[in-house]
């Protein structure tokens, strides 16, 4: 992947954004200036010399054969073995056996026939980045008057390096693999597999579905199909959750939360008008720099904030629950150089708007926003200098997959197809002086991309990124991915099939595909079978025990933002310290969604001491049920106290063993009389019960 020409993460803090700003009144990197960028950063890197220079995962890449000890890219980390090398401080190669440079050539007909000499003393291919180019149109343009349409579908090599041959898949390479697979290969991960439901069928309705399903994997959670559903559609069950579900019937339910804007918005969701940068576009944001820079305001963060804010306290679960999905699918990290202008927006007008939509829509709107464009460095490719990144991701994350059949080969041309897109005035542009005229064929797709007028190649590029959105392999992707998301960490493969027929046959709609999926017995027979990651326990948590958006009484905040602002800050700091938010991995492959990813000791008492702030009612930005009232009567003896209690957190009954060790917290035996603070011990008690496997599976 291409995770090294994504922009370094850079140390953030509460004093605003003006460290990062961008020297151009576009708020972009501007493609011709060599400016410092403001706060004393590196410049972008510049160009190389005319011709058609090749921007890889290492930056550009020298001419000529590989030098030794070069790292080669596997999965997106430098590797041993190279084809090359990135020259020191990530500039363009020095001058040497590379393509002529022809800029002083003005272009008067007498000085054609001097540019053909140069081009001949260069034989008859010329070398870019290593690798042996025929005669290029970009070059051939040079010698006539007009443009001229060249053809990329030839089989001259393109690209070649040991960890990615050219005209080879990767899934037959496999020198790298897909984020998921490459934890679920492991032995745990087979161990894993043994333990998860092996088929399974389609029923015609969710409830009848788990009507019918038996669940005979082990597992420590209740078999009780609401539990189950709430577990896996939302960000953590309730009570009141539970009781809806009860009331309306599973189906209802799930029609409900399958029409999010109908769901009216809760108190925590109102409050975050407390926000100031969301209400504003890009723009805006731009413009008011200064002014928000001095209330402390960061955009980007304020996006996670609202991220978090929405997890703990919408109602629209199952709608949070798939922005969360497409956020890891279709990634764009907050913290790059651009996500304090653009990331919010991307939020809003890309996954938000599409979530439970057509990903085709989504992943064609993503193609054409200026966030997408700076973080995968497609505003600096031009026809002369090619920058691979947003055509390989487009191809290795974000449709058919590692292993959805393109080659290198593919790769390249559409990266010349994509050249035209970028950003100007905030805003995304067609720039038809960079874009690339010629013949290209990808993975199936044939056009003779022969017209660099903008609204003519732009069609092009769009129809070209719906047919990868629609491409069985993405399907297929897409499928893998949901069943990981909301089945096991290796899913069956007939549920994958089902939910990639239902992709297909509806265009990529999501809705009928999740439709699919929730009445299908696989899922239903999953209990138990998924972990929560860091960030979905700790919102969990929240959830379970009640805490409020409100401040409590007498708190007042730091006099530049509210306490709810300030508190969602101290939630998405303590998310950061677990390794884990939203939007939060700066490479474009997202967080992976297995349990081996996240299996780390450390973490999970981090988790169970922030359970006990809670519990204390530390981050007084909030309110908070007080340990005793946590259950309404509580019982007066100490083990019907826990059921009470476990009940109450964690919607089911610990198992007798279980219980032991909670009991064993509080030093008392099962049946010793108990007040409502459970002796003094409530805080500890239910903080024990917070640490189960009950509260940390999904």
């Amino acid at each position: 992947m291409a995770d090294l020409n994504v922009p370094p993460r850079r140390p953030r803090d509460d004093r605003g954004w003006d460290g990062y700003q961008h020297p151009h009144p576009d708020g972009h990197r501007d493609l011709d200036s060599a400016a410092p960028y403001a706060g004393g950063y590196p410049a972008p890197v510049p160009p190389p010399a005319p011709g058609p220079q090749w921007v890889g995962p290492n930056g550009f890449a020298p001419a000529g054969p590989a030098s030794q000890g070069g790292y080669a890219q596997q999965g997106g980390y430098a590797q041993p073995g190279s084809g090359y090398t990135q020259p020191a401080g990530g500039y363009p190669p020095p001058a040497g056996p590379g393509l002529p440079t022809l800029d002083d050539d003005s272009d008067d007909a007498p000085n054609r026939g001097r540019r053909r000499a140069l081009a001949t003393l260069g034989g008859a291919a010329v070398v870019a980045g290593g690798a042996a180019f025929a005669l290029s149109p970009q070059l051939r343009g040079l010698f006539s008057d007009g443009p001229v349409a060249g053809d990329a579908t030839g089989t001259v090599t393109t690209d070649g390096t040991q960890a990615r041959p050219s005209g080879q898949q990767p899934s037959t390479v496999r020198t790298y693999t897909e984020q998921n697979e490459s934890y679920m290969g492991s032995r745990a991960g087979a161990a894993l597999k043994r333990n998860a439901p092996t088929g399974g069928r389609l029923f015609g309705s969710p409830a009848a579905a788990a009507a019918a399903t038996q669940v005979t994997v082990k597992t420590v959670l209740a078999k009780d199909p609401i539990r189950h559903l709430l577990s896996r559609t939302t960000f953590g069950p309730t009570a009141k959750m539970m009781a809806e579900v009860k009331k309306l019937g599973i189906d209802d339910w799930l029609r409900g939360q399958l029409e999010p804007e109908k769901i009216a918005p809760t108190k925590g969701e109102l409050k975050l008008a407390d926000l100031p940068s969301l209400k504003l576009s890009p723009t805006q944001l731009r413009d008011q720099r200064e002014q928000l820079n001095e209330r402390g305001v960061d955009p980007a963060r304020e996006t996670v904030d609202a991220t978090i804010a929405r997890q703990i306290w919408s109602d629209r679960q199952l709608f949070e629950v798939m922005v969360d999905f497409w956020n890891d699918f279709l990634h764009v990290a907050a913290d790059f150089d651009g996500g304090e202008t653009y990331r919010n927006a991307f939020d809003k007008d890309v996954i938000r708007k599409h979530a439970l939509g057509s990903y085709p829509d989504m992943l064609v709107a993503a193609n054409k926003h200026p966030a997408l464009l700076l973080y995968l460095n497609q505003v600096d490719s031009r026809k002369d200098a090619i920058n691979e990144n947003l055509a390989r991701e487009n191809l290795e994350l974000y449709s058919v997959g590692v292993d959805g059949g393109y080659t290198e080969k593919d790769v390249r041309q559409a990266a010349m197809l994509q050249t035209g897109r970028g950003v100007a005035d905030g805003k995304y542009m067609f720039f038809a002086d960079r874009h690339y005229v010629g013949k290209v064929k990808i993975l199936g797709f044939t056009h003779a991309n022969n017209s660099n007028d903008p609204k003519v190649a732009d069609k092009v590029i769009d129809s070209y990124i719906r047919y990868i959105a629609l491409h069985p392999s993405t399907a297929k992707y897409v499928a893998q991915n949901l069943a990981t998301r909301f089945v096991s960490d290796t899913p069956p493969k007939s549920i994958v099939d089902r939910l990639a027929k239902a992709y297909t046959t509806n265009k990529g709609n999501i809705r009928p595909v999740l439709a699919t999926l929730f009445s299908s017995s696989e899922f239903w027979a999953s209990v138990g079978q998924k972990v929560r990651r860091p960030m979905e326990y700790l919102v969990a948590t929240y959830r379970s025990l009640g805490v409020g958006p409100d401040a409590m009484p007498g708190f007042d905040g730091d006099k530049r933002r509210t306490p709810f602002a300030q508190g969602l800050r101290q939630i998405q700091d303590k998310m950061r310290e677990l390794g884990q938010y939203p939007m939060g991995k700066p490479t474009p492959d997202g967080y992976a969604d297995v349990y081996l990813a996240w299996t780390s000791a450390g973490t999970m008492v981090d988790g169970w001491n922030e359970a006990g702030e809670l519990l204390g009612g530390w981050r007084k930005q909030f309110t908070y049920v007080k340990p005793e009232k946590l259950v309404a009567k509580p019982p007066t003896t100490a083990g019907a106290y826990v059921d009470a209690l476990a009940v109450k957190l964690v919607h089911q009954k610990l198992s007798a063993k279980e219980k032991k060790l909670v009991l064993a917290v509080a030093g008392v035996s099962e049946g010793a009389k108990v007040d409502a603070t459970f002796n003094g011990a409530i805080a500890a008690v239910a903080r024990t019960i917070l640490a189960s496997p009950q509260h940390h599976l999904r």
